[in-house]
C-alpha cells in the first residue's frame, strides 16, 4: 500500500507545480480528452487540481502525476476538475429561435406521421442545453414524448452527467426560463432550498450518456439537429478538422449543427456544411459525409 504524507490545506495551497509535471498531466488531459492546455494554464492546473491533493494526502504534484498514471479513475476526477461546465438555460437563444422556428416544424409533422427524429446535445454539461431543446420541442408539439422523438444528452464528465439527469436546478439557474415554460415543465421541490425539479415529460424526451467525443461513438446515426457549442474551443485546430467530418458523418441530409458563439468551421469542414444562421450550419444535401441509421 502506497504512503501518503498529511498535508494541510494552507500547504497543499503553497504547492507548486513543475513545469515537467504540467507537461506530463497536460499530455494525459489532451491524450484522454483532446482539450489542450498550453503553458498560460499551468497556474489554472495548479489551483484546480489542489484539492485532490489534499484528498489523497499528497505533498506534492509528482505524487499526484505518478498517482494519476497508475489510477485510473483518478483520471476521471482530474477530467473533472479541469474541464469548465459554464453553462445556462437557453444560452445562444438565436439558435433556439431558429430551432423553433425554422428546423422543429418539419421535423415534428415527420413524427406526428410515424417518423423518427433525433437530436443531440454533444457537451450537455448539467443539462440545460438539452433540457432548453426539450422544452422548445414541448411548447411547440405538448405530446413530443409519445411520438418517436428522443435527445441524446452527453458529456465525458460522469459527475456533471449525473447532476444533469438529476434534473434539479436552483432557483437563480430556473430563473433563466419563460415563466410560462418554468410553470409548465418544472414542479417545486419539498426541501427548504426552492430548487425546482424537471417533470416527467421533459425527462422522457432525454437519455443522458457519458461519451467522450475523441472515442469511437456507440452509434452512427442519424441525427437530424447536433448541438455542440463551446466544446471544440478547447480543442486544438487539428482536433477539431477530425472532428466536423464525424458529425456531419450522423447528421442527415439537410440536418442542423449549432456551435458556439466563438468557433468556426474549419474550412475543410464547409465541404458538409452551409451556414444558416450565426454559427449555425446545415448539412448539404449532395456532401460525400456517409450516413447509416443506428443500429
Amino acid at each position: 500500500m502506497r504512503a501518503q504524507t498529511s498535508v494541510s490545506q494552507s500547504e497543499t495551497e503553497k504547492t507548486v507545480l513543475s513545469e515537467s509535471d504540467f507537461a506530463v498531466l497536460a499530455a494525459m488531459i489532451r491524450r484522454e480528452t483532446g482539450i489542450h492546455m498550453p503553458p498560460q494554464k499551468r497556474t489554472l492546473m495548479q489551483s484546480r487540481l489542489a484539492r485532490r491533493l489534499r484528498v489523497h494526502g499528497l505533498a506534492d504534484f509528482s505524487g499526484y502525476r505518478r498517482l494519476v498514471e497508475q489510477d485510473e479513475s483518478e483520471m476521471a476526477h482530474m477530467v473533472s476538475c479541469l474541464t469548465t461546465n459554464v453553462t445556462r438555460f437557453f444560452r445562444e437563444n438565436q439558435h433556439f429561435d431558429e430551432l423553433r422556428t425554422v428546423v422543429l416544424p418539419d421535423l415534428i409533422e415527420r413524427a406526428r406521421q410515424g417518423g423518427r427524429v433525433r437530436l443531440w446535445s454533444a457537451g450537455c454539461s448539467t443539462g440545460e442545453e438539452p433540457c432548453s431543446m426539450a422544452l422548445t420541442l414541448l411548447d411547440l408539439c405538448p405530446d413530443a414524448h409519445r411520438l418517436d422523438i428522443r435527445i441524446l444528452a452527453s458529456d465525458l464528465d460522469p459527475q456533471v452527467v449525473q447532476k444533469a439527469a438529476r434534473g434539479i436546478y436552483s432557483p437563480d439557474r430556473a430563473s433563466q426560463i419563460p415563466e410560462g415554460l418554468r410553470g409548465r415543465f418544472f414542479s417545486a421541490g419539498t426541501s427548504d432550498t426552492r430548487d425546482l425539479t424537471v417533470a416527467e415529460p421533459v425527462r422522457a424526451l432525454i437519455s443522458f450518456r457519458v461519451l467522450n467525443l475523441l472515442h469511437r461513438w456507440p452509434f452512427s446515426g442519424p441525427f437530424d439537429v447536433i448541438f455542440c457549442r463551446n466544446v471544440v474551443i478547447y480543442f486544438e485546430q487539428s482536433t477539431q478538422t477530425e472532428l466536423w467530418p464525424r458529425f456531419a458523418e450522423v447528421l442527415a441530409s439537410g440536418g442542423r449543427l449549432f456551435i458556439g458563439h466563438s468557433e468556426r468551421l474549419s474550412p475543410s469542414a464547409m465541404t458538409f456544411f452551409e451556414p444558416t444562421g450565426i454559427t449555425s450550419y446545415k448539412k448539404i444535401a449532395s456532401s460525400q459525409a456517409t450516413v447509416s441509421r443506428v443500429r
